[in-house]
């Protein structure tokens, strides 16, 4: 296994470098760069003309080499990723590097709270329902995972802010804390506070990998509990209970073990819809803000780090699913 791991991270490096490629050359396909977001704020909050915004564009794209040939510009940003420097941000004035570590720590937390949560509440309400098929338990959770898998995520994030906003008259959506609390220490106060800011985003986003997960686990575990073992079990004697949990379940398991490897994207997907119709600081409006106003280096920095979540989240998937299952072996051996 650990030689099939070096194996797995050597193959994910030419696929991270046309991944760059890729994303460094569509960003720059649109019209216009951030030197005409520059000159337009100079118009509006500045109050220059139209002649001194654009020789002031004109003398910032030289100045940080927007002029330059895409490759030159490509190669200049992908050297600096590599010893860990993403460049500067021109609309923050700041390194890209102090924004990543500001907002995808924070990014990953809730997707990884939201998988947690999608999983166990998934696999559980999937167990519950395979267990009492066609049953009105069966029927409820079966709804509640069409809805979870067909309703827009940012359709049920519009709703919960229009319920919290103008029927709760709830206030400060936009932030992780209520402004007491935004420079306290850390308390059990402070958390509860947190987890009130938060819980929508992570509500919407569990909901639409808990639905999935629930469809599969009951699928496949309704095939599992009628195969060839699991009657033998019962056969013997074995409780029903202890046959489901200790024999079916676990092989019922194994499509979803498997698609850990794009679930952590899919999580991250999910948090960074909804996050960005709340208006918390995490990656998602970051991603969006960046790519409105031409600020290119941002936007292929965060979209190269979630694509090498995939990658990361593929290679987990296939430890867990070796761990989980003994008769898997690398090179066919028994």
């Amino acid at each position: 296994m650990l030689r099939y791991l070096i194996y797995r991270i050597l193959a994910a490096v030419p696929v991270l470098f046309v991944m760059s490629v890729v994303t460094f050359i569509i960003i720059h396909a649109p019209p216009g760069d951030y030197a005409d977001y520059y000159a337009q704020q100079l118009q509006v909050e500045g109050h220059v003309s139209n002649e001194v915004a654009q020789v002031a564009a004109k003398q910032f794209r030289i100045d940080h080499g927007l002029n330059d040939p895409l490759f030159v510009q490509y190669f200049r940003w992908i050297g600096g990723f590599l010893v860990g420097d993403f460049g500067t941000s021109y609309f923050y004035n700041r390194p890209i590097a102090e924004l990543v570590a500001q907002r995808l720590p924070v990014t990953i937390a809730l997707a990884l709270t939201c998988h947690f949560l999608a999983s166990i509440l998934g696999i559980g309400l999937g167990i519950l329902a395979a267990t009492r098929q066609y049953s009105w338990v069966d029927t409820l959770i079966s709804a509640l995972s069409f809805l979870g898998m067909t309703v827009p995520r940012f359709l049920m994030a519009l709703i919960i802010i229009y319920i919290l906003a103008f029927k709760l008259n709830v206030q400060e959506l936009g932030s992780f804390y209520s402004t007491y609390y935004t420079y306290q220490p850390m308390s059990f106060a402070k958390i509860w506070n947190l987890i009130q800011h938060v819980w929508p985003v992570i509500a919407v986003a569990t909901l639409g990998g808990l639905a999935y997960n629930m469809r599969v686990m009951r699928g496949n575990l309704l095939d599992t509990l009628n195969a060839q073992y699991v009657e033998t079990a019962r056969a013997k004697g074995l409780s029903n209970s202890a046959t489901i949990m200790k024999h079916a379940v676990p092989n019922a398991l194994h499509p979803l073990v498997a698609y850990q490897g794009v679930i952590l994207p899919y999580m991250m997907q999910g948090e960074i819809e909804t996050a960005i119709i709340f208006g918390l600081p995490t990656v998602g409006p970051a991603i969006v803000g960046s790519m409105g106003i031409g600020d290119v280096l941002v936007t292929a920095t965060f979209l190269l780090i979630l694509g090498g979540t995939l990658i990361v989240g593929g290679i987990i998937s296939d430890m867990l699913l070796a761990w989980l299952d003994p008769r898997i072996r690398l090179g066919g051996e028994a």
